[in-house]
C-alpha cells in the first residue's frame, strides 16, 4: 500500500513505486534527467523505465563520488539534454551529487533510495568529497527534496550489511545531532 506524507516536500513509499514514477515527477517537470548508480542500474532500470513509457527522460550514470568534478560534469550533461527534473536513484552519494546537481542548476529533485543505509534521502545537505573520497565540504540546501520515493520492493532486496551499517549511521547521526 501507498503511503504518502504531504508537506513543503512529498514522501512517497510503497511496492512498485518505480514503475509509478512518472505521475508523480510529472507534476514539477516534464523532461526527467535520471542520474542512477551504475552498480544497481541493471537492478532498477526495467521496473523505472516501464514506468516512463509516455515520458521525456534521460538516464545518466554516477561515475561514484560526489565531489564537484563530477556535478559539474553532470550539470553539463543536464542542460545539454534540457533536463528540468532531476531524478537521483542510488545510495548517499549518487543522492547528495542529485541534490547538488538540482541546487546548482536551480531545477527541482526527486529522491529514490535503494538502500536503507543512509539518511541522504530527505535531508536538506550535500556532502562534498575530493576525487579521491576525502571531506571537502557540507553543501547546505535551502530546502529537502521536492520528492522522496521509496520502492520498497528495491530497498527490501538490498544487503542485509547495508541495513546494519543504516543503523549505525542513524545512531551516529543523533549523537553529531545532540553535539
Amino acid at each position: 500500500m501507498t503511503k504518502i506524507i504531504g508537506s513543503p516536500t512529498r514522501y512517497i513509499q510503497g511496492s512498485g513505486e518505480l514503475k509509478t514514477i512518472a505521475k508523480h515527477v510529472n507534476v514539477i517537470g516534464d523532461h526527467m534527467f535520471i542520474l542512477v548508480d551504475k552498480n544497481i542500474q541493471d537492478i532498477v532500470l526495467p521496473d523505472l523505465e516501464s514506468g516512463l513509457t509516455d515520458s521525456k527522460y534521460e538516464v545518466e550514470a554516477f561515475n561514484g563520488e560526489c565531489c564537484m568534478k563530477e556535478i559539474n560534469r553532470i550539470i553539463d550533461v543536464l542542460k545539454a539534454k534540457e533536463g528540468n527534473v532531476v531524478v537521483g536513484v542510488g545510495g548517499g552519494k549518487t543522492i547528495d551529487t542529485a541534490k547538488a546537481v538540482a541546487y546548482y542548476a536551480n531545477v527541482p529533485v526527486v529522491i529514490v533510495p535503494t538502500i536503507a543505509a543512509t539518511d541522504a534521502p530527505c535531508s536538506a545537505l550535500s556532502v562534498i568529497y575530493s576525487e579521491e573520497g576525502v571531506f571537502e565540504k557540507y553543501l547546505f540546501l535551502p530546502s529537502n527534496p521536492n520528492i522522496v520515493i521509496v520502492d520498497t520492493n528495491v530497498v527490501s532486496k538490498a544487503p542485509a550489511r547495508l541495513l546494519a551499517s543504516g543503523i549505525g549511521d542513524a545512531l551516529a547521526t543523533y549523537f553529531e545531532a545532540r553535539a
